[in-house]
């Protein structure tokens, strides 16, 4: 048992999408017990009202990326606004970072395939477009709901920047990547492989994409040892498509346990900006909530502890503390 007392009963006290992994991974419960939580996630809280706002198309918000009624010259466009965050492939994210089982959603890849489209290029929903973030979560959610995207994990591979990473701006020519275009990649290339299996080509894709983050120890320029940015500490939950310490800290040890393999230590001081983070009740603090329309908040509002980013940041910091 990682947490116990009042806060595990505050960490339990929660929607059964952030209970389940609470039971799971910091309580250590049995699976009988986990797994009874996480099947409710389709039919109570968030993962509910999340399926119920599918529409009949199989789509959310009448969109791919963006809602159909997406404006990209008006208001909701400009900048400082906050794209939103309904549309098919956000619901998506949502609902499978939720653990919720893929029957719930049974039919709904053969209907995406039929009925939604790209924004950018109106191409096939599983196909992908020319975003490596938005083909990483299309890799993971398709593998998920059993769609055939082995087309989007080539595409990644070959997508791949020679200093390791992935830029999302490679279309217009950038031959640096970037924090979060890499780190999105790599988290949808670990999600399909869990999933899927994978390839030694891509595995060794998914190795090289760890190292560029690795060699800048996950926080800094590798030009000027400075830190990348002020969003890398920003402590916000959804994470959305944004980098922060926490999110890559959490992805590491994703791929460690994956892997089979002890931490590294370039991780370290990630790890280290995490922990200073935490409150002297064990909590972590709602930093910031990102803008853009969305269907309801799955967290508390800036200022206030979060359950999400406490589960978060007390299991990175078991990981790294149990193995180092």
């Amino acid at each position: 048992m990682i947490v116990a007392g009042s806060l595990a009963e505050w960490l339990l006290d929660t929607d059964p999408a952030l209970r389940w992994q609470v039971e799971r991974d910091l309580l250590g419960a049995p699976p009988a017990v986990w797994q009874a939580t996480r099947r409710r996630v389709a039919t109570e809280g968030f993962g509910a009202r999340l399926l119920a706002l599918q529409d009949p198309d199989g789509q959310w918000d009448g969109g791919a990326y963006f809602p159909g009624d997406f404006d990209f010259h008006g208001p909701e466009a400009a900048e400082g606004a906050g794209q939103p965050w309904t549309a098919t492939t956000w619901s998506l994210n949502a609902l499978r970072e939720w653990g919720l089982d893929a029957s719930a959603l049974a039919g709904t890849a053969e209907r995406l395939s039929t009925s939604s489209r790209w924004e950018y290029n109106q191409g096939p929903y599983w196909d992908g477009e020319v975003d490596c973030c938005i083909n990483a979560y299309t890799l993971a959610n398709g593998a998920w709901l059993g769609a055939d995207v082995t087309g989007l994990a080539a595409w990644l591979e070959e997508h791949q920047l020679d200093d390791g990473g992935w830029n999302c701006e490679w279309v217009d020519g950038s031959v640096r990547s970037s924090f979060h275009s890499t780190l999105n990649t790599l988290i949808g290339l670990l999600d399909y492989e869990r999933t899927a299996g994978a390839s030694e080509g891509l595995r060794a894709a998914r190795t090289a994409g760890e190292e560029y983050l690795l060699e800048r120890r996950l926080l800094y320029r590798k030009t000027t040892g400075e830190i990348v940015a002020p969003w890398v500490p920003t402590l916000a939950y959804p994470f959305r498509w944004r980098y922060s310490a926490l999110r890559a800290v959490d992805y590491f040890r994703a791929a460690s346990l994956q892997d089979g393999t002890p931490p590294d230590p370039r991780v370290g001081e990630a790890v280290e900006l995490v922990r200073s983070a935490r409150q002297d009740g064990g909590t972590w603090i709602q930093e910031q909530r990102f803008p853009g329309r969305a269907w309801f908040e799955a967290d508390v509002p800036p200022g206030q502890p979060s359950p999400w980013l406490t589960f978060y940041g007390t299991r990175a910091l078991a990981w790294w503390d149990g193995a180092c």
